[in-house]
């Protein structure tokens, strides 16, 4: 049976960081990369690389099926894929909000249901990237901060049901990350951060160290940054009003 991680949003960004770490675990056999971009996908040449879009059916499909067929002993799912856009909701077309929603959460999910049979008791490793957008809700960004909500909101409850199994699950909860999210988010408006965010931006390789480190740790939760923290607590003891009203100004 082989010991596998599997790394959803592999081709670039956090997840290409999380592929590129996860190599030197020494227990691990294989690394199931998914991603859309069969470029992207074929410099993994060493590792099992599965084209797959996983906001359709047919996407999800494909990863069971496999998982199925071979029967791996699953050491680390690590649901890393995710879109957003930052726009207007009413300036986004059904289809941005429904992929939106569908790979931050609908495929996350699934996948998650798909992989628990195959894990570990005892030993393997859930880590769900989130976003601190999920704290607060977030006018021009709306859709995503709420599916990013819903991940820190699952992932949280998952926590606790798996506990008993030894089955950690973590949410990770960065701030901007220097990826080409900004520019898809914006339509290539932005290709990078101004302002405050350009200064308490992160870059990915430290955020797939840290969710690593955490999840093997067993936290439930990681917050990354200071300001993030700052608004983590915030979020907990401060109206949203007030903390809106502040983002507005």
């Amino acid at each position: 049976m082989a010991v596998i991680a599997i790394v959803t949003g592999a081709t670039s960004g956090i997840g290409r960081q999380f592929a590129l770490q996860l190599k030197g675990i020494s227990n691990i056999d294989e690394l199931w990369l998914i991603g859309r971009n069969r470029e992207a996908l074929s410099e993994f040449s060493d590792e099992v690389a599965i084209e797959a879009d996983i906001s359709t059916d047919e996407g999800i499909d494909r990863i069971r099926e496999k998982i199925e067929a071979e029967r791996p002993e699953i050491l680390f799912l690590i649901n890393c894929a995710g879109l957003g856009y930052r726009a207007g909701f009413a300036d986004q077309t059904p289809g941005m909000i429904s992929d939106t929603i569908d790979v931050n959460c609908r495929a996350l999910t699934l996948l998650t249901s798909v992989c628990i049979p195959y894990m570990k008791k005892g030993g393997s490793h859930i880590i769900n990237v989130a976003s601190s957008a999920g704290f607060i809700p977030q006018p021009g960004f709306s859709v995503y901060a709420a599916s990013k909500s819903y991940v820190i909101s699952f992932s949280r409850s998952l926590s606790r049901e798996l506990k008993s199994s030894g089955i950690t699950v973590t949410a990770v909860c960065p701030g901007p990350v220097r990826t080409a999210f900004q520019s898809r988010a914006t339509s290539g408006e932005e290709t990078d951060f101004s302002g405050f965010r350009s200064k308490v931006a992160k870059e990915p390789d430290e955020i797939a160290k840290r969710s690593l480190k955490a999840a093997m740790s067993g936290r439930d939760v990681l917050v990354i940054g200071l300001s993030q923290k700052l608004l983590h607590t915030a979020a907990k003891i401060i109206p949203i009003s007030w903390i809106l009203g502040l983002i507005k100004w």
